[in-house]
């Protein structure tokens, strides 16, 4: 009789069955990833939207037998804040959005999410009765509905409510309590935006998303509730790479005591933090919202079968941290005269948002906000200006009535000799208070505004020429670079100041 060892062929068995999961799983993702478009809520098309864009997307759900849809209380500013119920399955997953007013992308995303689900005959049904069925999703979209009026992060009371979790002087804060307290959700999801310029560790790429499983205990504590934490954003990671290769990071796990993430994991539901934070070419976050719609999806469809605990939890620690690496505009290599002598510096800048338009829009302000060696650090966009000499530009001697008047003006021609800045005459029209900016790339001074003295450096406002042999190559307007050997009137954004 002949004995044979059938260990070496369960072992390959199980790696099989394992490596056919991971390609079905992608597979779903990169569907869900392409049939995101025909479900994209056309309604909201740009982040800076307000309570008021939202509530006509959830009264047309009013009455549909899949919703159950409930107030859930009223923030400081007594704006209705309500939660919309789908699914009917044991394990229970609350996702909250933007407890910081400023923080829009998820928000966005769960509409798209609710379109899909109520979709029906694209190859997608077998996915939404799974869903459906297995789990029982809770959305509290806008948390933050006075925080979001204005576009900032704290609430009218000027309380961050994500380190509101212990004391609870807010009532948004109250209210996602009472939700945990009485739902008792098995899984969280704490829904954010980002800096657009974390890095994915120390390296170039900016932080796209970035991860967290939060800490309950100073210790760092593991117990089975955290583990799946791990595990749903090992998942989510594996998915996002083939979107954003290099570009997803996860926070460091210190302890915060006030923190709703820490708190709600401590409570016993398994929670992510999911943070949306930059991709180069994407300010209004309309593709970073399209991930959001495909991991959240990926995500819970792992929940809704208990697929997740096939992850590597030892996985989730080898997700780069986020670091501080990237600025807007990196200047390289830059000759700079100061009292008579010469040296080389880099330039970091970044483009500020500027709100207007009671905050649906906003422009960029650039600062100089680091000057000397850079080496470490990288740009989302790089100028090397090795053998170019940094100087202020020169002010034209018009001044004229009104911005319109300016922007009628051959920038190009104005830039080759030198001039950066144009000012406003006395009793120029404009507008009385504040920052403002022009299509021209130009920067405008206001009648009494002074101009910069001496060679561009660090607070200034990031507005300059760079030289070579007495030639203007590059002027840099308000933070964004102009090629005058290609230039493009229509390229960034001027100042007014």
């Amino acid at each position: 009789m002949i004995k044979r060892n059938f260990l070496p062929l369960f072992f390959l068995l199980i790696t099989l069955i394992t490596v056919d999961s991971q390609a079905q799983n992608k597979d779903l993702a990169d569907r869900l990833f392409k049939i995101h478009p025909t479900y994209r809520e056309q309604a909201l098309t740009q982040r800076r939207f307000k309570q008021k864009d939202i509530l006509p997307l959830i009264a047309r759900r009013q009455g549909n037998a899949m919703y159950q849809i409930e107030k859930v209380g009223e923030s400081f500013e007594g704006r209705t804040i309500q939660m919309i119920k789908i699914g009917n399955g044991k394990k229970k997953v609350l996702l909250w959005t933007q407890m910081h007013g400023d923080e829009p992308t998820a928000t966005m995303a769960s509409f798209d999410i609710f379109n899909f689900l109520e979709g029906k005959n694209d190859g997608f049904d077998d996915l939404r009765k799974k869903l459906l069925d297995n789990t029982t999703l809770y959305f509290v979209p806008m948390l933050n509905p006075d925080g979001a009026e204005r576009y900032q992060r704290r609430t009218m009371q000027g309380i961050d409510m994500n380190r509101d979790a212990a004391a609870r002087q807010t009532p948004e804060a109250q209210i996602l309590k009472g939700l945990v307290d009485r739902l008792k959700p098995d899984y969280g999801f704490n829904l954010h935006d980002q800096s657009p310029r974390y890095s994915a560790g120390r390296s170039p790429k900016v932080a796209t998303i970035s991860f967290l499983a939060t800490s309950y205990d100073y210790e760092l504590s593991v117990n089975d509730v955290r583990q799946r934490s791990m595990q749903l954003i090992v998942g989510m990671n594996k998915v996002l790479q083939k979107y954003i290769p290099g570009q997803v990071a996860r926070y460091a796990d210190d302890h915060e005591p006030r923190g709703f993430g820490d708190n709600v994991q401590k409570w016993g539901t398994t929670l992510v933090l999911i943070e949306s934070g930059g991709y180069v070419g994407d300010p209004e976050k309309q593709y970073i919202r399209q991930l959001n719609f495909m991991a959240i999806l990926s995500a819970l469809d792992k929940i809704s079968d208990n697929s997740l605990t096939k992850e590597k939890r030892e996985e989730y620690y080898d997700i780069p941290e986020n670091g501080r690496w990237v600025y807007d505009l990196v200047v390289r290599n830059a000759t700079v005269r100061q009292a008579g002598k010469s040296f080389t510096s880099d330039l970091g800048i970044n483009r500020n948002e500027v709100s207007y338009s009671n905050a649906t829009k906003f422009f960029y302000y650039s600062k100089i906000e680091d000057f000397g060696d850079l080496h470490p650090q990288y740009g989302s966009q790089e100028l090397d200006a090795t053998g170019y000499t940094i100087e202020k530009g020169k002010v034209y001697p018009t001044a004229y009535k009104n911005v319109s008047e300016i922007s009628k003006l051959n920038a190009l021609n104005l830039l080759r000799e030198g001039y950066t800045y144009v000012r406003l005459a006395p009793d120029a029209n404009t507008r009385a208070l504040g920052l403002y900016f022009t299509t021209t790339p130009l920067h405008i001074l206001r009648s009494g505004q002074a101009a910069p003295s001496g060679t561009p450096g660090l607070g200034n406002t990031a507005t300059f020429i760079l030289k070579k042999a007495g030639k203007v190559k590059y002027a840099v307007i308000n933070g964004f670079v102009h090629d005058l050997d290609n230039f493009n009137a229509e390229k960034g954004q001027g100042i007014v100041e």
